[in-house]
């Protein structure tokens, strides 16, 4: 069973076993949550990503935290919103990329996870869109795992982000 929670912090400071990354396809860093990630972890990050090979979209890594409070970072890539044709494949993705983090967490017997509001920032993913995908991937997986116990964490950063979330775990 999963347990969804909903803050509105700074996923860096949080005290998890995992936390996801936003990342873009060469783990190597970048803006948004990808940036103050790799600043937060430290250089130890940056070097373990690059052994890494990089990451395809809706597929997910897993690292060490370094120097975040988190054990474990899962690095995903998400689809940028507009670059497909077909909407429900950058949807697909989207869901890959949750489903995806989760089979880590079941790998690693993690027992806590935060997600960011994947591909809603630069990658131009409207955030209802997105975390209407989110919730039915996460749905989804926990039907296919039931006797998986986890806390799910959506960790926002802007108000928008937030209230959307806050409508659709009410």
């Amino acid at each position: 069973m999963l347990n969804f929670q909903l803050v509105r912090t700074d996923i860096t400071k949080l005290t998890v076993d995992a936390i996801v990354n936003a990342a873009n396809s060469s783990l190597l860093g970048g803006g948004g949550v990808d940036g103050a990630i790799h600043r937060a972890a430290g250089e130890e990050l940056l070097a373990e990503c690059r052994l890494l090979g990089g990451c395809k979209t809706g597929q997910a890594k897993i690292t060490k935290g370094y120097q975040l409070p988190a054990k474990y970072i899962i690095h995903t890539v998400g689809p940028v919103y507009r670059g497909y044709d077909d909407p429900l494949q950058a949807e697909n993705l989207l869901k890959s990329c949750y489903i995806q983090s989760m089979e880590l967490a079941k790998k690693y017997h993690l027992k806590s996870i935060a997600f960011p509001a994947i591909s809603t920032g630069i990658y131009g993913y409207p955030q209802k869109e997105a975390a209407q995908a989110s919730f039915s991937a996460l749905k989804e997986w926990e039907k296919n795992n039931p006797d998986e116990q986890i806390t799910i964490i959506f960790t926002c950063f802007s108000n928008l982000s937030y209230q959307t979330y806050q409508e659709l775990l009410t």
